[in-house]
């Protein structure tokens, strides 16, 4: 049984703190998932909590596959698409908001990382969805050529070329906006 599978990981936890476990140890990167998908902030967290549930319902039929990190973003990726599918979704159009932070840093090293994040990151949101999917797995998710292909069903070569194209536009873009900085100083 593939709950069997999961006791091993856990040494006999109980599926009640087995779930609480993967919350703690996922939900940030099931909701970020969700919002890089969708760019929306309430969105992401509608699609995580029924990541959660999900999960929650499934944990016997998880079979070690793939790693559990793999599977909650597979959850993920499917339930944002699906609620990007619906009518009302296609319809309204929500503003984006931005991701919080939890550190502090000193005011000027703030307001510098800040702006260079965000200008990374709103390129990064600008690709399109299947370009911006593969290199958020890659680059954030740290997940590898296989597992990206896996989860997205998709053949190693596609998430190579989908990789290459997301670089080069972003890389692009950046060396665009260097030298028209550059050009007003």
């Amino acid at each position: 049984m593939a709950f069997d599978y999961l006791k091993h990981m856990t040494c006999g936890v109980d599926k009640h703190a087995l779930f609480d476990e993967l919350m703690m140890t996922y939900g940030r990167d099931v909701w970020n998932y969700a919002y890089f998908i969708t760019k929306r902030k309430e969105l992401a967290e509608d699609i995580s909590q029924d990541v959660f549930v999900k999960a929650y319902e499934h944990l016997d039929s998880f079979r070690g596959g793939s790693s559990i990190k793999s599977w909650l973003l597979s959850i993920t990726r499917n339930t944002a698409l699906d609620y990007l599918k619906t009518a009302w979704m296609r319809r309204v159009q929500l503003f984006p908001s931005w991701f919080r932070q939890d550190f502090q840093r000193s005011a000027e090293s703030e307001w510098f990382g800040s702006e260079e994040k965000n200008r990374i990151w709103s390129l990064v949101l600008e690709l399109p969805r299947k370009q911006r999917e593969v290199l958020i797995l890659f680059a954030h998710y740290r997940l590898s050529m296989k597992e990206i292909a896996e989860l997205l069903d998709i053949s190693e070569g596609t998430v190579k070329s989908r990789l290459h194209r997301a670089r080069q536009s972003v890389g692009s873009s950046l060396s665009e906006n260097a030298e028209e900085r550059s050009e007003r100083l």
